[in-house]
């Protein structure tokens, strides 16, 4: 059965990455979207999630897109009226909000899903696999990106709780989360802060993983060409993630992957615990984002202006 979907949040992921996903499967049919700034052609358009539910009871599931600061309250409502939730990454602006929406959605019989996209790049199961029977050595994770290109003039991601550098770090975070053996554990943290901001723009940080020492880097202010990689060394060879996950090299040579198609496979599961009205909610990055903020040293670094 087509499952009846709205979505809720129209800006540059949605544009980018769901709406096309949605439209290429065929377990949904997007019937409204709820923006407060922008239209979907071919379907209902509301100003908000409530409208948009009042008009179309036939909808049964929901795609959250809008920043995190705020969303807790757009989900409840969408799981207080009976309907299935999937949630854009961050899942929430704190633990606390997530923790809640789970025991709603569980209390309820609905499915929620918390979607981490950089898990469901190609090369990150085979990642998996092949890093589960070895001894890891040491882990570096290199995640440089310009905000100024995908995330033109939004000043959210600079308030509180819209995670700064940690809005793509925190990418970062699910993959290493997903394949290394072991829990990561933060030891340390640098966060640089913009005079001018609330969130950081650029973060070091140092985590223990069963006694293995594994480090991150992460920028928000690389222009050009930019990095999304992950290397892993192991007592029998080393392995490195490039791409956010898209490309695999063990030992250096490359391993060759089918196309990378991180949104398609997410509304796959989503499609899939609808069906069973299963839960699939992760924290553990959003976890570690969250240990960054409490134990990181804040450095006071030049203001930034789009």
């Amino acid at each position: 059965m087509t499952i009846k979907l709205g979505l809720v949040g129209v800006g540059k992921i949605a544009r980018d990455q769901h709406l096309p996903a949605i439209a290429a499967d065929p377990a949904f049919e997007l019937v409204a979207v709820a923006s407060r700034n922008a239209r979907v052609d071919g379907v209902d358009n509301f100003h908000d999630v409530a409208a948009m539910l009042a008009a179309r009871p036939d909808i049964q599931a929901v795609s959250i897109c809008t920043p995190p600061q705020g969303r807790d309250a757009i989900a409840r409502h969408v799981l207080e009226s009976g309907r299935h939730v999937m949630l854009e990454k961050p899942p929430g602006a704190t633990l606390t909000e997530v923790h809640d929406l789970e025991d709603l959605a569980r209390a309820s019989g609905l499915t929620l899903m918390t979607t981490w996209h950089s898990r469901h790049a190609v090369a990150v199961e085979p990642a998996r696999e092949w890093l589960s029977s070895r001894r890891i050595t040491r882990a570096h994770i290199n995640w440089r990106e310009d905000v100024r290109r995908w995330h033109p003039g939004q000043d959210w991601v600079w308030e509180p709780g819209g995670l700064g550098v940690f809005d793509p770090g925190i990418n970062a975070l699910s993959i290493a989360t997903h394949i290394l053996p072991s829990a990561l554990v933060l030891q340390e943290a640098t966060l640089n802060v913009p005079a001018n901001r609330q969130s950081p723009v650029a973060a070091e940080l140092r985590f223990d993983s069963a006694g293995t020492a594994v480090t991150a880097s992460f920028d928000w202010l690389q222009t050009g060409p930019q990095t999304w990689d992950i290397e892993v060394e192991t007592e029998t060879g080393s392995l490195t993630l490039r791409d956010g996950g898209a490309t695999l090299l063990l030992d250096g040579e490359n391993v060759p992957m089918p196309k990378n198609e991180e949104y398609p496979s997410l509304y796959a599961r989503f499609a899939e615990l609808v069906a069973a009205r299963a839960l699939d909610v992760d924290v553990a990055p959003l976890r570690l984002a969250a240990d960054a903020f409490l134990r990181g040293h804040r450095v006071l670094v030049d203001e930034f202006h789009w």
